[in-house]
């Protein structure tokens, strides 16, 4: 096989591998906190609220829903960003208590440094006090926000 030949087939096989990476991580939640339960030990929550309690808050707490709030992170020329808000405003609108946030990326760039946010659409989800429990990169399913949000106690 000639070089070029080569070089034609791993860059194929790179990109293959890159595009299966993406379709299976898009729009996926991934923990960031472990949600506490009250017979869980003390010592790691303790932990875990002095952490919070010096951290600043994502969103006012007048934007709050009562049991979860989705924050998504938008930008002006995404596409996913589009859809990404009508799941979560579906969600919201059917499960009591949960509020959708939608932020420019562009307009916060300081929030969006400090949580971390590395691309658009970023969902974060929130729980009652505002402490983050779990964020996806890309376009989550409708299925997958019902999920994490299930496993949210109401307050």
């Amino acid at each position: 096989m000639t070089p070029g030949g080569w070089i034609l087939l791993v860059s194929v096989a790179l990109a293959l591998g890159l595009g299966t990476y993406r379709l299976l991580s898009d729009g996926r939640f991934r923990g960031t906190h472990r949600i506490r339960r009250p017979d869980d030990e003390v010592a790691p929550v303790v932990e875990v609220r002095a952490q919070r309690a010096s951290k600043p808050p994502v969103v006012p707490s007048d934007q709050l829903g009562e049991r979860a709030t989705l924050v998504q992170f938008s930008s002006a020329f995404c596409a996913p960003c589009r859809a990404t808000r009508r799941v979560l405003a579906d969600v919201a609108a059917a499960v009591p208590g949960v509020r959708h946030v939608e932020l420019d990326a562009e307009q916060h760039l300081d929030l969006v440094r400090r949580v971390g946010v590395t691309r658009t659409p970023t969902t974060l989800v929130l729980d009652h006090a505002g402490h983050e429990v779990t964020r996806a990169a890309g376009a989550p399913r409708k299925e997958h926000v019902l999920a994490v949000l299930a496993g949210i106690e109401a307050s």
